[in-house]
Order: C-alpha cells, then structure tokens, then sequence
C-alpha cells in the first residue's frame, strides 16, 4: 500500500512540474493534463478512499493524513466523510437518502426519482457532465454544503476548530497549486484551459467507477416498507442486493481503482485495506450461495460500462403502463 501511495504521489508530481516547467507546446501539455486528471483520481481512489475509511493504516493519525489527500486534490475530507462514508454507506440506492445518487433535476439515477422529458437524453449528454463534476465539487459543492449546513437533505454539523482550519488550508493549498502558482509562470487563459482538461478527466474517472458499482441494471433500489421507514432486508443483505462488483479478475483496474471494482466486499468491510478484496471476495460469493444471497458482478470493466449506459436508457424512458 505505501509502495502504491508512492508511486501515485511521484506521478503526480512529476506531470505537475512537468507542466509547469518542461512543455513548451500545447500538444505536449494536454496530455500531461488529462495524465495529471487520472493521476489525481487514483490518489482519490487509493489513498483518501481508504484513509477516509479508516482502513489505510492500523494507525489512526496515518489515515488521518491519508484522508486529507481529498484536500489536497481539490475535495474536503471532512465533507467526504459525512456525504460518503456516512450517508453513502448507510442509506446505499435508498432514493433521498443516498446523496451519492442524487444529480439534482439533470440525472434520473434511480426509479423513484421524478423523470423529465429530457431525460430520455440522459444516457447520451450525462457522461459529458460527469466530467464537470470535480470542478464543481472543488469550487462549489464543498463550500455551499458548509454554509447551508446540509448535504442533501441531511443535516450536517459546521466544521469548527481543527477540521475548519484543514477544511479552509485544504482549499488554499490546492487552489494555490491548482490557480496561482501555474498563473505566476504561464498565460492565464492556458491555465485554465489545462485546469479544465484534467478536471474533466478526473471528473469521468471518479464518476463511472463510481456509476458501475451503483447505477446499473443488477443494483437494487429498495425504499422503506409501508410508513414503517424500515427496509425490508437485514443491512448486510442490503448492502450486497444494491451494489454490483465488476472486472474482478483485472489486476490493472484493481490496482488502479483502489480495489473499487470490489464494491460488496468494500461495503461489507469499509475499515479493511482494499488490497485484500480479491481474496475476500471468494469468501464473500460463497458465503452469499450459503445464504440465498444474490451476488452480482460484471466480470468487465466495458460490460460494467454498458450495463451503466443500458440503464440510464432505461431511466429517461416514459413508464408504459400496461393495457388491461
């Protein structure tokens, strides 16, 4: 895991000065950007998904400081802990409640959501704006959520003392690395330019990994029973019926995804280093076979994609009601 951590944390630094310092064309720069975009989702991935769950280190202040790699790439560990690994975690496809599926009036991710004539557009125009989506979390989300003192609908406490000041350093820092220091040695409007490009690649990167574990046509989207707001199944049950594994025998999406690829056995046991979920996941299918559990996976990355793509089809699409 620190071998991993090392190599991201060099790649990252390395594109990022080569972009300040070497590249002289715009052709040589755009692709360092889109790398620099990629590089920066897998530190998401790798390091601050695991630190966020505790589950980088068995020390707590080593994931402390692997969850401030959100900070540093532009996020907020103190935000993504309550909108991921609280909210996300706890209330998995629940319509609502899950923040992670809610896209505002633009994406119909879920079949209790209100659908909109354009949505039929939906698996067309949505894989295009997920690329918007880090740039609008960086500059956006993050501070409207802080000031409202919600995310979503729930209820979230300010941060104050020590997390304010990670909170507000954070984005200074990252701004800085991101705005300021490129704008001292190069023209503006370039650096907003390669800003963008690798922002929208790790927009994509972060969005459809997260997409194919939740938003496909084998996930569950359960809601409570009657007025009861109780779920029908157990939560373990819950969480393996409304999450989907894909490209499980892919060493390379694996690495590169921070064992995301593995997203049951990630929600069954969110405080265990993902580089154990390849051989967790044996355990986890044939304990669900025992129990008449469904486990479903995709066993590409590309069918994993197309499953998405399939589904959000199926969600723009008007509700034929049934002749008598």
């Amino acid at each position: 895991m620190y071998v991993k951590s090392a190599v991201l944390m060099t790649a990252f630094v390395t594109s990022y000065l080569a972009l300040l310092f070497v590249v002289t064309t715009w052709w040589q720069a755009v692709p360092i950007a889109a790398f620099l975009g990629l590089v920066l989702a897998g530190i998401g991935f790798n390091i601050g998904h695991d630190g966020g769950h505790n589950g980088y280190s068995e020390k707590g202040w080593i994931n402390k400081i692997a969850a401030m790699s959100f900070d540093l790439i532009g996020g907020s560990s103190f935000q993504w802990h309550w909108k991921h690994g609280v909210f996300h975690h706890t209330y998995v496809n629940i319509s609502g409640h899950d923040t992670d599926i809610e896209t505002g009036i633009l994406g119909r991710l879920s079949p209790q959501q209100p659908r909109y004539w354009f949505h039929r557009f939906q698996h067309i125009y949505l894989w295009p704006l997920y690329g918007m989506l880090a740039m609008k979390w960086q500059i956006f989300d993050d501070w409207n959520d802080i000031i409202r003192g919600r995310i979503g609908e729930h209820k979230v406490r300010r941060p104050r003392g020590k997390d304010l000041f990670i909170f507000v350093a954070g984005k200074l820092v990252a701004y800085t690395f991101m705005f300021v220091i490129p704008m001292l040695l190069h023209p503006v409007l370039s650096v907003l330019g390669l800003y963008v490009v690798a922002m929208f690649c790790m927009g994509v990167a972060m969005s459809v990994v997260f997409q194919l574990a939740h938003v496909v046509e084998d996930a569950e989207f359960p809601m409570p029973v009657g007025d009861t707001n109780k779920m029908e199944n157990a939560w373990a049950v819950h969480q393996i019926e409304t999450t989907v594994d894909f490209a499980r025998d892919s060493k390379i999406c694996s690495w590169l995804m921070g064992g995301l690829n593995f997203q049951i056995e990630h929600h069954l046991f969110p405080k265990i280093c993902h580089i154990n979920y390849p051989e967790m996941s044996k355990v986890v299918e044939q304990t669900c076979k025992e129990f008449g559990v469904r486990f479903s996976e995709h066993k590409t990355f590309r069918s994993g994609v197309a499953s998405h793509y399939r589904w959000l089809k199926k969600m723009g699409q008007p509700e034929v009601t049934p002749a008598m």
